[in-house]
């Protein structure tokens, strides 16, 4: 799924014009008109990723020590793997290298790239891109690998 989202994310670059980039799920469904929405995003300095420490199974419990000592147990972050970001951070992903490398080869289920590589990329190295949000609600109570989710 990251190598998707890194795939979709360079070829948008593509297009000066492009200035923010989201990525949704087909089930999501607007809370806002697409006006209100629009203006929230492009008048916002930053992105919307969120990233959270779950300090549960399936958060911490995902976690492989073999990604330290350049990610840590207290970097490792979760979040939906649904986002939206600003030109500037869709670059900086789409650059970056080394963390990626480490997920591809030590992130596996119950690892799931999608939920945990943006989070903890953007924690580690883009904090202050980040409003730390996303722009859909996650219902994460229920536990496991995939969440209940309400497009905003």
């Amino acid at each position: 799924m990251v190598d998707a989202e890194r795939r979709l994310l360079a070829n948008a670059l593509l297009d000066p014009s492009n200035q923010r980039f989201v990525l949704l799920s087909d089930s999501c469904i607007p809370l806002f008109n697409f006006t209100t929405t629009y203006s929230y995003l492009v008048n916002s300095n930053l992105s919307y990723i969120g990233s959270f420490d779950d300090k549960r199974k399936s958060g911490r419990g995902r976690y492989n020590p073999q990604m330290s000592p350049n990610i840590t147990i207290q970097d490792w972050r979760k979040g939906s793997q649904w986002f939206e970001v600003n030109r500037d951070l869709a670059l900086e992903i789409v650059a970056e290298q080394n963390y990626y490398s480490l997920f591809k080869e030590y992130c596996h289920p119950p690892c799931y790239n999608d939920e945990h590589y943006l989070p903890t990329l953007v924690n580690i190295l883009y904090g202050g891109l980040n409003s730390n949000r996303t722009i859909t609600h996650v219902d994460w109570s229920r536990g496991g690998p995939s969440s209940t989710k309400i497009c905003g």
